[in-house]
């Protein structure tokens, strides 16, 4: 048989080339990816080549952007623990990898221009395979054009700018620094999300952020992911994975080491499984050894998935600092918020200032309604007037603002009320008192109150609430032209500052200082005093605190009332009662600009309370 011999051709190299170029690549994940290809410059923490070990609970996070399933990403974080660098990350892989339309938004404009400036150009250019794609002389400022697509960069003070092109990979980064919503525009989270409406199959939104507040982007994000996980990692001692919470920061007493630098420095991580001590030395290894765990889960595939994680994560961040940073912030309210945002990741709730109806009963004396506490030298009074009643309270206050409900009730004339504010209490020791000076609500049924208050000018003064003050109230006069009660006084009370001394004051224990009941407070009473509690938000900008009902349906007339007695207290000069207790030093009442009453003689009051029988 005749053998045939095979002639052997080369393949020409630019074919070989042209083979490579046209097979299709091999995706990497971010986290390969980025080991890969990224360099972090000389100002970055470690930098040179990305190392996916130094910050190993980022490698997760990065890669959950490559799951199909997953459609949004939230990463609620503190600072310090690389979340921008993991976002840049996910940013350099889909313009290497995956080109698509993409947006990212800070919370300004001219915080967009200097990313550009100092982290995104500088992150391109030392990537090669993002320098050969970048087109530097068709780029502007806020739109990097790449070989196959465009990024953009937009503030979210601008709006406009959030409600056109379609993109299909959005970016959100410390969206609780983003200007609240405007009448006329949504807020730019929900602009920003709208434009990717057209790509619900593929498209990848990644949302991060150091919280600030629970009424936050980031936060209510967080809660209305499909699932939520954190990173847990094994004790050295026992080998039981933990996750890492402040209040496992131990450190020496005061009283053993009185300097909070030394005490600080001595400050270690005490195991909530087995009680061992965890050093900072010890991190390294738990964290490259630790695994994020779901907390919370509501589906068996998540299309939304939030990751949290605080300071004590950080490979850059000693325990000690941490304990030092909570004792230098620990008695001041903003400092302390920024130490709970940006080292706990945890939304600010100001705890001072919460009530509730139990802590009122708590604060009964001995005393019963109706009688007057030992130390009183003072009798104020409060009245809130509704459409259909009047709700009205009497207080006692004696030295240090000390004070204690006397009586609290309602009443359906303007008549009852004054017989009440007329009547003369007991001392223990058989001295008589009577309230020198009741605020009357004049929000409601104006002209009504006005008049009453002029006839009963002696005792009673109508007043107002207004939002801010510098004091806690504000004497000022009736401008109503063509009325009996024009250029009568007014006082004007920030009922805001009243609450919150109410609400501290609620906590303190009985005794000097403290706010109190008598023995007989009902129930009623106590759940209206706390029906409102104090919270933070952002209004145009700022973070402020305000105060508001618990629930939409809640009563708090009786908080009025006490709200008014607080203020007609301070007009009184009550702050000031201790430095009155020398023989003959001015009583309060002298301090107002009416006539003291006279006090009824014992038959005027049998008369006053059986006058039905007259």
């Amino acid at each position: 048989m005749k053998k045939f011999r095979v002639k052997r051709y080369e393949v020409p190299g630019w074919i070989i080339t042209a083979v490579e170029i046209l097979r299709p690549r091999k995706r990497l994940s971010v986290s390969k990816w980025a080991e890969k290809h990224r360099i972090l410059p000389d100002g970055n923490a470690i930098p040179g080549p990305w190392r996916n070990s130094v910050t190993p609970y980022l490698v997760e996070i990065m890669d959950t952007f490559d799951d199909d399933v997953v459609e949004k990403i939230v990463f609620v974080k503190p600072t310090q623990v690389g979340g921008t660098s993991a976002m840049e990350n996910m940013l350099g892989s889909l313009i290497d990898q995956a080109p698509g339309p993409t947006m990212i938004v800070y919370p300004s404009d001219d915080l967009a221009e200097r990313t550009v400036d100092a982290k995104l150009e500088p992150m391109i250019k030392a990537c090669k395979v993002l320098a050969e794609k970048y087109r530097e002389h068709i780029s502007k400022k806020l739109q990097l054009k790449f070989g196959t697509m465009t990024v953009y960069l937009n503030g979210a003070n601008s709006p406009a700018d959030l409600a056109s092109t379609n993109i299909r990979y959005l970016f959100l980064d410390e969206v609780d620094k983003y200007p609240g919503a405007s009448k006329k525009e949504a807020d730019p989270v929900s602009l920003a999300i709208e434009r990717t409406k057209t790509y619900t199959t593929n498209r990848k939104i990644f949302i991060t952020s150091t919280p600030t507040l629970k009424t936050g982007h980031i936060w209510k994000a967080k809660e209305e992911a499909d699932a939520e996980k954190h990173y847990f990692v094994p004790c050295p001692n026992c080998g039981q994975y933990i996750e890492l919470k402040f209040a496992q920061i131990k450190w020496p007493s005061k009283d053993d080491v009185p300097d909070n630098a030394e005490r600080a420095e001595m400050a270690s991580y005490v195991c909530q499984a087995c009680g061992c001590v965890i050093t900072d030395q010890d991190k390294g290894k738990m964290l490259e050894a630790g695994r994020w765990e779901y907390v919370r889960k509501s589906t068996a595939q998540p299309k939304s998935v939030a990751f949290w994680i605080s300071t004590l994560y950080s490979p850059f961040t000693r325990f000690s600092d941490i304990a030092k940073e909570f004792m230098r912030s620990k008695d001041d309210p903003e400092l302390l918020q920024n130490f709970t945002n940006s080292w706990l990741a945890e939304p600010w709730e100001d705890t001072k200032l919460k009530t509730n109806a139990d802590l009122v009963m708590e604060r009964q004396t001995d005393v019963p309604a109706l009688e007057l506490p030992e130390w009183t030298k003072l009798l104020t009074g409060g009245i809130d007037v509704q459409e259909n009643c009047l709700y009205w309270t009497i207080r006692a206050w004696g030295d240090f603002t000390t004070s204690q409900n006397v009586a609290h009730g309602q009443a359906l004339s303007m008549a009852e009320v004054e017989r009440v504010m007329n009547t003369a209490f007991s001392l223990p020791s058989g001295e008589k008192m009577m309230v020198e000076l009741a605020l009357m609500d004049s929000g409601d049924q104006t002209d009504a109150v006005y008049e009453f208050c002029l006839i009963n000018a002696e005792w009673v003064r109508p007043c107002k609430g207004v939002p801010t003050m510098q004091g806690h109230y504000k004497i000022s006069t009736v401008d109503k032209a063509g009325s009996r009660a024009n250029g009568m006084q007014l006082v004007l009370v920030d009922g805001g500052k009243y609450k919150d001394m109410i609400a501290a004051r609620m906590r303190r224990p009985n005794g000097r200082g403290s706010w109190m009941v008598h023995k007989d407070c009902d129930l009623e009473y106590a759940e209206q005093v706390t029906a409102e509690h104090k919270i933070t938000e952002r209004s145009k900008g700022k973070v402020v605190q305000r105060w508001e009902l618990k629930t939409s349906h809640a009563a708090n007339h009786y908080l009025d009332c006490e709200v008014y007695a607080a203020a007609a207290a301070d007009v009184l000069e009550v702050r000031s009662l201790f430095l009155q207790n020398q023989e003959g030093a001015e009583k309060p009442q002298e301090k107002v600009d009416q006539p003291p009453r006279q006090e009824p003689a014992p038959e005027e009051n049998w008369i006053r309370k059986h006058e039905e029988w007259i």
